[in-house]
């Protein structure tokens, strides 16, 4: 068992601990205010406050974690053997920066509280983050000082006991729109004709026909594929269907059809079923339970995951709407046009509420990679590139490695061949 010495023991404090030693190295770990009971230990231990006690292994501390509410923090980023970091600790500390100071800030979304420009969809933009401005958004940072953290840990420990995560692939679906053509109705359907003519595409006119007369498979309608696949290289997925009202940005087939509700009961038996909440469920806690209740019915079993629609995420109110509505996680964690890791980890972690310092009982999942990143590639190797290095990194630190695709994508022609990029992503990096 590790022993932490601290001046205080406060929620932020508590919340990073079990995060960095708990979730992400395995290792048991007890907490103490006392002197006294801190010298008599006679195992590992650690004294994280601004001064050592002793010749212990010592980790000086930044004020984060004993603060309240959010300041103005200036963060000027440093490099701890290849790693980027900051919060810098002196020459006295065992490691050059508080860890976890600095991880509980990215873990936090701390920035994300700070005054900053939304995009149009009341996003926080990537280019707003400190790991995007200082080149480490390819990074899950706190995976890697942890990683470094044991290291130097086992050099004054060696009989420190760690239990350490085995690498995980987990692949989603995102579903908010099951069919391109059919099962629109009668009124969509005219309307997406007349869209065509007046835009003269043509090919979409025919394939449309072909759809309606089953001459031809929906574009969209690649769920049996998805499935076959998983079964293939025996992966780990998730199905996030939209179950919504139509409105300008929620466009899925009616939530009345019974053929949608059949595709997404076949699905369910293969795979988890979860939802993919509506972009009119945004701030309307309302229309969030009544999606949760309905997609449930559907499935005959609780949905308890969620993903909001376009990454959504308004912090802290977001993730306070979820628990509210009972969901336990979370898989929004990301950047919808970026790679990289939002929250600078690949393992899932607790939602912790800076306004009311309090960890609340959801689990989020960031996810590392979404489809929509990749528009901007030119080809697919260019495109399995970028996996393969974040694949590795993941890797590298034990992590869970978390993908975003979309059945919409999957059923387009690009520059990108989407299917074969996926298949290729499961075949490769799926252990």
């Amino acid at each position: 068992m590790l022993l932490i010495y601290t001046h205080k023991i406060t929620p932020r404090f508590s919340f990073v601990m079990k995060q960095i030693f708990n979730r992400i190295l395995g290792i048991e770990l007890e907490y103490t205010v006392k002197v006294e009971d801190f010298i008599k230990h006679s195992g590992p231990k650690i004294t994280y406050t601004k001064l050592p006690l002793q010749n212990e292994f010592f980790i000086r501390s930044n004020d984060l974690l004993f603060e309240q509410g959010i300041n103005d923090i200036q963060i000027k980023i440093q490099d701890w053997e290849g790693v980027p970091c900051f919060f810098t600790a002196g020459e006295r500390s065992a490691i050059p920066f508080d860890i976890f100071s600095a991880s509980f800030y990215l873990l936090s979304r701390y920035e994300e509280y700070l005054p900053h420009v939304k995009d149009i969809h009341g996003r926080f933009p990537p280019s707003e983050s400190i790991a995007y401005q200082n080149n480490f958004l390819e990074l899950p940072v706190i995976d890697l000082w942890a990683k470094k953290l044991l290291e130097k840990l086992k050099e004054r420990f060696p009989d420190l006991i760690s239990n350490k995560n085995n690498y995980s692939y987990t692949s989603i679906i995102d579903v908010t729109t099951s069919h391109c053509y059919a099962h629109k109705g009668i009124a969509r359907s005219i309307a997406g004709v007349f869209l065509d003519l007046t835009s003269l595409r043509l090919k979409r006119i025919g394939e449309r026909v072909s759809v309606w007369f089953n001459s031809k498979e929906d574009p969209y309608n690649n769920f049996t594929w998805l499935i076959n696949l998983h079964k293939k290289y025996t992966i780990k997925s998730m199905f996030f269907f939209q179950f919504a009202t139509y409105s300008a940005y929620d466009k899925n087939v009616s939530v009345n059809n019974n053929n949608f509700k059949f595709l997404i009961k076949s699905v369910s038996d293969y795979s988890t079923v979860a939802l993919c909440a509506s972009y009119s469920s945004f701030h309307n806690k309302e229309i969030l339970k009544k999606e949760k209740k309905n997609l449930s019915a559907v499935i005959n079993r609780p949905v308890n995951y969620s993903r909001l629609r376009y990454n959504r995420i308004d912090i802290p109110t977001t993730y306070r709407n979820l628990v509210e509505t009972e969901f336990t996680k979370d898989f929004t964690m990301g950047y919808t046009h970026e790679i990289g890791f939002r929250a600078s980890t690949c393992t899932p972690f607790y939602f912790y509420d800076i306004n009311l310092e309090v960890q609340h009982p959801i689990k989020i999942y960031p996810f590392a990679i979404h489809d929509y990143a990749f528009l901007k590639n030119k080809s697919l190797q260019e495109a399995d590139a970028k996996v393969k290095s974040i694949y590795q990194v993941i890797k590298k630190v034990n992590g869970s490695f978390i993908t975003i695709f979309s059945n919409e994508l999957l059923g387009e022609e690009n520059k990108i061949s989407w299917k074969n990029l996926y298949e290729t992503i499961l075949k490769n990096y799926h252990v």
